[in-house]
This record gives C-alpha cells, sequence and structure tokens, in this order.
C-alpha cells in the first residue's frame, strides 16, 4: 500500500466518516456495456476491526473479506443473507463473512477470523504474513440463503494462493459463467489528533465490473491474430478491465475521493453512468435469548460441565459481546 492511504487523513484531525462511506455505489459504463458495484466502507469496517483487535495482517484480511461480501451480497433482491466463508490449513483456519439482506439494496454485515494465535504470531515475526501464507490450502464457499424453506445456493472454489480476490474471479468463471473482474483493499489510515498522537482507523473498498454476454458468448481473453481477431463485444470488456486494472489500493481507501469522482476518473471517456447509492451498517444478530437457548439446547449435565467460577460465560464470534449466565437460570425449566 502506498504511503498516500496510509495518511489520507492529513494533518488536519478530521475522522474518516465521510458522506461517501459504508455504501455501494452502482455504475454502468454505457458505451462499453458494463456494469458494475463499487464498495466504500469506513466507520462500518473500523467497528468490526476493533471490537475484534486482530493482528494486521489479519484485520486487512478479514477487512477485505467483509467489502467482497458486501459488494456480492448487495446485489440480492430479496430478503436473505449472503455467506462468505474460507477454511484451509494456514495459521488463519477459517474466514467467515455474513451480509443480510433486507431486499433493497441496503443490508448489514458482520464477520470473524478463526485462527491460531500463537502462529499467527511467529508467522508474523518471520515475514510470512501474506494472504497466501496466513491462509494456507483450502477453500472458499459462497453461500446464497433465502431463508424459509427455499434450497440454499452454494458454490465453493479452491483458495488461490494470490488472496480472495483471483479465488473470487475463479468462483465467477466456474458457477456464475459470468465475466467478472474485481479490485479489493483493505488497510489502516492515520489522523492526527489534537495532542499531537495519531489515531488509526480501518477502511476497505472493493470496485467490479461485469460483462453479460449477449448470445453467442463473451470469449474474454482468447488470443488474437489475423485470423482471429477480437469482437467488438471483447475489445469493450478488455478495455473495462484495463482501465479497472489501474484502481490503485489508496483511491479504494481514501475518504477524500467520492466514489463518483472515481468511476469519472476511471471511465469518463465510455460514459460512465452513477446509480443511486444504497447503504450498509454493521449488524450482529446475537442477543441474550439467542445464545440462554443455544445453551440451553445442550442439556443440564452439559451446562454444568461449563460452568467456571460459578458461571457460565459466552462471547459472540462476530462482534465480541459477552453474555453471563448462571447455571441456574439457563436448567430452569429442563428436564433433569
Amino acid at each position: 500500500m502506498s504511503d498516500a492511504s496510509q495518511n489520507a487523513g492529513g494533518g488536519d484531525g478530521r475522522r474518516f466518516d465521510m458522506p461517501g462511506d459504508d455504501i455501494v455505489q452502482p455504475f454502468q459504463i454505457e458505451d462499453l456495456g458494463i456494469r458494475g458495484r463499487l464498495v466504500r466502507l469506513g466507520p462500518l469496517v473500523d467497528e468490526v476491526l476493533k471490537r475484534h483487535d486482530y493482528p494486521e495482517p489479519v484485520s486487512r484480511l478479514l477487512g477485505e473479506a467483509l467489502a467482497l461480501t458486501v459488494m456480492l451480497g448487495s446485489a440480492l433482491k430479496f430478503e436473505g443473507r449472503f455467506i462468505l466463508q474460507t477454511q484451509s490449513k494456514g495459521p488463519i483456519s477459517m474466514l467467515v463473512a455474513d451480509y443480510e439482506s433486507h431486499g433493497d439494496g441496503t443490508g448489514k454485515v458482520r464477520g470473524y477470523a478463526h485462527m491460531d494465535v500463537d502462529a499467527v504470531g511467529e508467522a508474523i515475526a518471520a515475514g510470512r504474513a501474506s494472504s497466501a501464507e496466513l491462509m494456507g490450502e483450502g477453500h472458499m464457499a459462497l453461500t446464497i440463503d433465502q431463508g424459509g424453506d427455499m434450497d440454499r445456493y452454494q458454490g465453493i472454489v479452491a483458495l488461490d494462493p494470490e488472496g480472495l480476490t483471483p479465488s473470487a474471479h475463479e468462483y465467477f468463471e466456474s458457477s456464475e459463467q459470468v465475466a467478472t473482474r474485481i479490485r479489493i483493499a483493505a488497510g489502516p489510515l492515520y489522523s492526527r489528533e489534537e495532542q499531537g498522537h495519531s489515531e488509526k482507523h480501518w477502511r476497505a473498498g472493493a470496485i467490479m465490473i461485469q460483462h453479460v454476454a449477449r448470445e453467442g458468448g463473451l470469449t474474454g481473453y482468447r488470443e488474437g491474430d489475423d485470423d482471429s481477431p477480437y469482437t467488438e463485444e471483447e475489445e469493450s470488456w478488455n478495455r473495462a478491465s484495463i482501465l479497472l486494472d489501474t484502481v490503485e489500493d489508496h483511491e479504494l481507501l481514501d475518504p477524500a475521493l467520492e466514489p463518483q469522482r472515481l468511476l469519472f476518473r476511471l471511465f469518463h471517456e465510455d460514459g460512465v453512468r452513477a446509480f443511486q447509492t444504497s447503504g450498509v451498517e454493521f449488524g450482529c444478530r446475537c442477543s441474550r435469548e439467542r445464545m440462554s437457548s443455544v445453551l440451553r439446547s445442550f442439556g443440564a449435565e452439559e451446562i454444568d460441565s461449563m460452568v467456571l467460577d460459578d458461571v457460565i460465560t459466552t462471547k459472540c464470534e462476530f462482534c465480541s459481546s459477552v453474555y453471563v449466565f448462571t447455571a441456574d437460570e439457563l436448567k430452569e425449566g429442563l428436564e433433569e
């Protein structure tokens, strides 16, 4: 990440809760027949990551997962859930990001990482803290849950050694068969406080373009020669992809760079049109009642085995909220 992204807050002490934060910006590139979405996360991702207080490389990876999940989950046109989950053999054995769609383009997101704390610390100390090294071999599952009695849809792909972005590309190529290109970034930015100290704020962003091929399909990156030139549709897709690849991390994270300005910089020569933005917020479905119900399902004998210092303490993996119960209140009404 460039120095500009690390210090985009400047020296004026401003906070990173700009009007263009925690939004999804749909857009269309008229002349190229491309549609897309841009995601900008500020206070939301900052709250999620600060609640967990993971080591920085882990926070960065979860921030990327949250941005990707918001971008894909916000496309749902019904009330339901979109879940991204990785399972792998590295120090981070699992990442989970969960988007709850309201059916109107808005939604709530939450997430967590399951890791071996000692192994992560050793990897960081040894300079082996890239996404590939922290996750290792494994797979990524993308699940659409429509709720009720509706069937779940799930696509599973191998985790790419280069991280979440190429894994998502593989998902769209193999499962959706839609030409798709994605850029994701997450990282800390710093603001200077009145006392002269700097404060860290996490941010994340993502941008995606898609080309739904007309009849005959979009062959994408096939090599052209005199006998086999690119079609006009392929030329449009290649141009849009090349332009997207010029996006730098700091442009996806910078709170002073409004999403529409970034889209104009990238695609103004091709007639980019931005649509109404929709909002996203942090939201966890845990509650004292839900936790109580889960614990009571284990039965009285198992509840007694959970007691430590006269209480049973549980912690939500998604939001880190702590709930404390006594064995008696959990066993009330249960058959012995």
